[in-house]
């Protein structure tokens, strides 16, 4: 119950970020709400909080780096935070980190499945 609550938080989180990176995008440069800082900055806290409850405690050490490299996309997300409200930060800054936890977060869970398949079937 607790992985699962653990997994469905970091949904959430990963939509707020989501979320929070379409509003200045579709508004433009000349937009001055500052709302969606503090919702992106929400969802960062809460996935890098999701990732620090679930580490992985098996004993496979391919999994367990897999799970490392997931955690790093939660900090890629915290330091975009960082350059968000940074008064020197542009848009490429955040934006830049956003992708990164992005693509760390897509290639670790696709890599973090098809090692648990293998597992299952008994390969290594």
């Amino acid at each position: 119950m607790k992985e699962k609550t653990l997994y469905l938080l970091s949904t959430l989180g990963f939509l707020m970020i989501a979320a929070a990176m379409v509003v200045p995008l579709v508004q433009g440069p000349y937009y001055t709400g500052e709302w969606y800082k503090y919702l992106y900055a929400a969802g960062a806290v809460i996935m890098f909080i999701c990732s620090l409850m679930s580490p992985y405690r098996g004993k496979d050490n391919k999994l367990r780096r897999l799970y490392r490299i997931q955690s790093w996309g939660a900090i890629m997300f915290c330091a975009a935070t960082f350059f968000l409200f940074w008064p020197g930060g542009t848009m490429r800054d955040w934006i830049a980190f956003t992708l990164a936890g992005a693509i760390i977060r897509a290639y670790s869970n696709f890599a973090i499945v098809a090692r648990q398949r293998k597992i299952a079937t008994g390969d290594k």
